[in-house]
């Protein structure tokens, strides 16, 4: 997973939501293809599971909800 490329994964869960006003969603995700990976990512907007992101960077995670 190179940092120049588009990386594709699917909404496995909904965390819950952080931000100051509730405006972040965090989200498991699931890398689409060969690569069996999950990872804890923050998205801005409407989000819910089966979605389909398109990651710009694919190696850092987000820190968990306390």
């Amino acid at each position: 997973m190179d940092s120049g490329e588009i990386v594709y994964a699917v909404v496995e869960e909904v965390i819950g939501k952080t931000g100051s006003r509730g405006g972040i969603t965090q989200v498991k995700v699931k890398f689409q293809g060969t690569v069996e990976r999950t990872l804890v990512r923050n998205v801005k907007g409407p989000v819910r599971k089966g979605d389909i992101l398109a990651l710009l960077e694919s190696e850092r995670e987000a820190r968990r909800l306390r």
